[in-house]
């Protein structure tokens, strides 16, 4: 018996050189698939991601949920928080819509994110709470359709900000975006967050390709216009 497995050994030597340019080539294309839709989001967003000093004016600020626990929202949520409230105390923006998940019994983003909001100053009349922001695309669709907010700032990760500018704008809003880099306070979670974007705009290619309904649409609420409608004291 050959201890180098003889005919079996060389025919999958074979095999793989024979088969290895193809792979070369699926691996390569795979990458580019994946990584095109966050080119191009990076590139038609650049001028539109700007820092807290730099944002425009504009009616409302939307905050995405991400993730609670303990009544406290999570590391990076509280960064999107504390920067909408910055914009907020600046004047502006002028009505924080805060937008996150709340189909689980005793899961509640956006009444966590309000108390957080009114805990460092902002007034509860000013903020607004979308019970159905469950993914970034339905998020700025609800702002639109449900909300009928026109211009915003869309509040998120700096990793994060391309694609949900992009989406905003997609939803038809006229959206810039502030982020919050993370990476020094939160490098792991930053890291992760940088790993799952390409992944992520995958999935936000057909909402920009089809602009589907948002998965919760419901009748238009007026919370938006009458906090603007609300004067600052």
């Amino acid at each position: 018996m050959n201890p180098d497995g003889g005919p079996a050994v060389l025919l999958f030597v074979i095999l793989v050189r024979r088969w290895a340019g193809v792979l070369l080539v699926l691996a390569g294309l795979a990458a580019y698939a994946g990584a095109a839709p966050t080119g191009w989001a990076y590139a038609t967003t650049a001028g539109l991601r700007v820092g807290v000093a730099d944002a425009p004016s504009a009616p409302v600020a939307l905050v995405l949920g991400a993730g609670i626990g303990g009544g406290r929202p999570s590391p990076l949520l509280a960064r999107r928080l504390d920067i909408a409230a910055e914009l907020y105390r600046r004047g502006t923006v002028r009505v924080l819509l805060v937008s996150g998940d709340n189909r689980v019994r005793g899961y509640d983003e956006p009444t966590v994110m309000r108390d957080y909001l009114v805990g460092r100053g902002v007034p509860e009349r000013h903020v607004v709470r979308d019970f159905a922001g469950l993914d970034t695309w339905d998020s700025c669709t609800r702002a639109r359709r449900i909300f009928q907010v026109r211009r915003l700032i869309v509040v998120t990760q700096e990793f994060h900000l391309p694609r949900a500018v992009a989406l905003c704008r997609a939803a038809g809003l006229r959206a810039w975006g502030v982020g919050d880099d993370s990476s020094g306070a939160w490098p792991g979670p930053t890291a992760a967050g940088h790993a799952r974007e390409p992944l992520a705009m995958l999935k936000a290619v057909r909402s920009l390709a089809l602009r589907p309904d948002p998965t919760l649409l419901g009748r238009t609420e007026t919370g938006v216009a009458e906090a603007l409608a609300e004067p600052r004291r």
